[in-house]
């Protein structure tokens, strides 16, 4: 029954700590399930299974073209959904599409034993099925954002607590997968087993605990007459200009950052001949991502979103090439890694920051307010780019003329060199131009679409006692 009570202006309402803190811990979850995949999943493809490099490339661009596209269709189902019950319109997905992930994630790491085609097949076909899930749960929390709050702050807190928790994620996977899997070293595929469940149950466990934190507020429910169909939802994603421009500077960054973390357990090993420098590396650097993300609320509010987010590209640029030029011991590899890694967090946090903001500039030009599709739109691009990031670091592993558990070549080293430190570098600054010369949407621009939104929208709001969210109506 609605009800007639005040309700905070939503641009100006504060999140609790302890949702925040519930909203970091979802991708501190998701990452300790994904990112097994992401630094170790082609090192067991070609060392425990046997299978070239150029095999494992494909089958990380063969999946990740894939779930691409499921993120689209995860999108158009979120936006087409109508009855909206307690649970809410995305919290659903978040928590019950987490235990097939999990449980995908710990068989991508199984040896099954069968020929080589077999097992490519297997593999395939697992790393795709981990993707579909993968995208019903994460796609569900990226799109929650501004369901949460419209506070742009606010939102720039989440996706700081966000970057938060996918980077404690990230720098446990990186620290502790391999102390877990170096204990079974009679059997190294076992050792890859356990600590692929040892993950996969810790990210469950944060998923629920994500799903009962935090809260829906502002639940638009569109009538059935006025509801976008996906042609048309998927043409407000293409005439919002800073949604495309994002998409492609993300294409960019994240396949930089991708192939810096499949190459180093490499770099590692044959480069610096320590693969347990790996851990001490993941500690300091990671703990460098975690000051960036803290900081990054202050550094908003003085700078502006898009100036911190080129300084952070610059960091990065400047940390890969002062590695490249003298990174070859350990010490020194380490530090500009702490370097890079910390003009990442910049940029990485700002990712998820700006999306929000570009669903109510697609609803401002278009009409249509399609929170899921924008959101996959965004991690369509993010998909194809894992995909590219796991298809080079294939490709150029077998051009080099990598062969496993061997003292590597100079020209082997060097390669490895330029994969880890110049490729990077040259995206991240492909980002920057694209970023710098063409994203428009800054702060100012921001609150008159708010404000005009608002306007549009009128002030009838009325109150949805069991999940105490604010359904906006048209009128």
């Amino acid at each position: 029954m609605a009800n007639s009570t005040p309700y905070n202006d939503p641009v100006t309402l504060r999140l609790p700590l302890r949702e925040k803190l519930a909203y970091g811990m979802g991708d501190f979850g998701s990452n300790l399930m994904l990112c097994i995949g992401t630094l170790y999943l082609l090192k067991f493809y070609t060392d425990i299974l046997g299978l070239p490099a150029i095999y494992g490339g494909v089958i990380f661009l063969i999946a990740k073209f894939f779930t691409a596209f499921t993120d689209m269709l995860t999108g158009v189902l979120l936006d087409s959904r109508r009855n909206i019950g307690a649970k809410g319109k995305f919290r659903p997905f978040i928590f019950y599409a987490s235990l097939p992930v999990a449980l995908l994630a710990v068989a991508n790491f199984l040896n099954s034993g069968f020929s080589l085609n077999a097992k490519t097949v297997l593999a395939t076909v697992l790393f795709m099925l981990f993707g579909l899930f993968y995208s019903l749960m994460n796609c569900a929390y990226g799109a929650m954002v501004p369901a949460i709050t419209k506070n742009p702050n606010e939102r720039a807190q989440l996706a700081a607590w966000r970057q938060g928790g996918a980077t404690l994620g990230l720098l446990l996977c990186t620290v502790g997968f391999v102390p877990i899997q170096v204990l079974f070293t009679a059997r190294p595929e076992i050792g890859y087993l356990v600590a692929a469940t040892v993950f996969a149950t810790c990210g469950v466990f944060c998923m629920w605990w994500c799903y009962t934190g935090v809260k829906e507020r502002y639940v638009e429910v569109v009538p059935d007459h006025h509801k976008p169909g996906i042609f048309k939802s998927f043409c407000a994603i293409f005439k919002n200009p800073p949604l495309l421009v994002l998409c492609l500077a993300n294409l960019c960054t994240l396949a930089a950052f991708n192939i810096k973390l499949a190459i180093q357990v490499y770099y590692t090993q044959y480069v610096l001949h320590d693969i347990h420098l790996l851990s001490y590396m993941g500690f300091f650097s990671m703990g460098c991502i975690l000051i960036g993300v803290l900081m990054v609320p202050a550094a908003v509010k003085r700078f502006g979103k898009k100036r911190v987010y080129l300084g952070g590209l610059l960091l990065w640029c400047l940390g890969d090439l002062l590695n490249y030029a003298w990174g070859s011991s350990s010490v020194s590899f380490v530090a500009f890694s702490c370097m890079a890694f910390f003009g990442t967090a910049f940029v990485n946090s700002l990712n998820w920051a700006l999306v929000p903001d570009t669903v109510d500039y697609g609803e401002w030009k278009t009409g249509i307010r399609a929170e899921g599709s924008v959101y996959t739109g965004y991690t369509f691009s993010r998909k194809i780019s894992a995909a590219l990031a796991g298809l080079l670091p294939g490709i150029m592993l077998t051009q080099i003329g990598y062969i496993p558990n061997i003292e590597q070549s100079p020209a082997v080293l060097e390669g490895l060199r330029q994969l880890i430190f110049i490729y990077p570098c040259l995206l991240a600054m492909a980002a920057a131009i694209m970023m710098g010369a063409f994203y428009k949407l800054n702060e100012q621009l921001f609150m008159q679409i708010i404000n005009e939104i608002n306007m549009r929208k009128g002030k009838d709001v009325t109150f949805q006692p069991v999940m105490n969210a604010k359904i906006i109506k048209e009128v």
